[in-house]
């Protein structure tokens, strides 16, 4: 490895390039994102993500690291201590950050088992939901996950912090509510929508076929479209005051559900 020269300023051009990507416009506009820390790095890397600049702190990264994560010499940005911590977004990030190539996420990219169980997503709107719901997708073994209309983006450095690199293990899709309907019609999947003025508890369907586990927002909940080309509207039932839990918690309780029915895999 031949890193260059240290970066002691963060009016450096690389430097300002990479907090540039902090704004959802710019990432839009050179489709590139930031992922923070080792272990996700190399998650991406396993995924067939392509690297750019990697930024380490010499102060707290190894340099004899650098090699397990097969990045180009010309890449290798070093930088002090206080420059690191003026890029990096999130704490205990491990003195790596790198500038990684975004990926098309279509529907007709989906690979589904024989028979698949995928979560949809209407609306997402907090990063941090978004991160934890990739979390217990991952967890659950879920084939895919599909986004909908969707109003954060799946390259939001909060997402990618909040998922713990999540957002590289499963297959991610974005898609409007219309497209995503006939797309799982098609492929002859069950659509199961949770909404608070259904009678079906989520533990009475049938999970074992193929199926489509749909979540909306907390504040509105899930749109007509879905609730109307639902095969059966579910609910989480209330012991409490309440009528609704967080969207991530919610999804984890329908996902593993889920699970259950069809056998937990070690």
């Amino acid at each position: 490895m031949k890193p260059g020269t240290v970066i002691t300023s963060t009016q450096n051009p690389k430097v300002k390039s990479l907090l540039a990507l902090e704004k959802p416009r710019e990432r839009r506009k050179q489709q590139l994102f930031i992922i923070e820390g080792k272990k996700e790095i190399g998650m991406a890397l396993q995924a067939g993500y392509k690297i750019g600049n990697l930024f380490y702190c010499v102060d707290i990264f190894p340099e004899r690291d650098l090699q397990s994560l097969h990045v180009e010499d010309k890449f290798l940005v070093p930088v002090t201590q206080e420059v690191f911590d003026k890029i990096a977004v999130r704490e205990n990030s491990g003195g790596v950050i790198a500038v990684a190539e975004m990926k098309t996420h279509r529907l007709e990219e989906i690979s589904l088992s024989k028979s698949p169980l995928i979560l949809v997503l209407e609306s997402v709107e907090k990063p941090g939901n978004l991160g934890a719901i990739l979390r217990t997708s991952d967890a659950a073994g879920v084939d895919a996950v599909i986004i909908c209309d969707p109003q954060t983006d799946f390259y939001n450095p909060n997402v990618v912090r909040s998922s713990l690199g999540c957002i590289f293990t499963k297959q991610v899709a974005s898609a409007s509510s219309e497209d995503t309907i006939a797309w799982l019609k098609k492929n002859n999947v069950s659509i199961y929508c949770t909404y608070l003025k259904a009678s079906r508890p989520y533990n009475e369907v049938d999970f074992k076929i193929p199926s489509a586990i749909v979540m909306g927002t907390e504040a509105t909940g899930l749109s007509d479209i879905w609730v109307k080309n639902s095969d059966a509207n579910i609910i989480i039932p209330m012991q409490g005051k309440i009528d609704s839990m967080n969207v991530s918690t919610a999804t984890a309780v329908v996902v593993f559900e889920a699970v259950r029915q069809r056998g937990f895999k070690r």
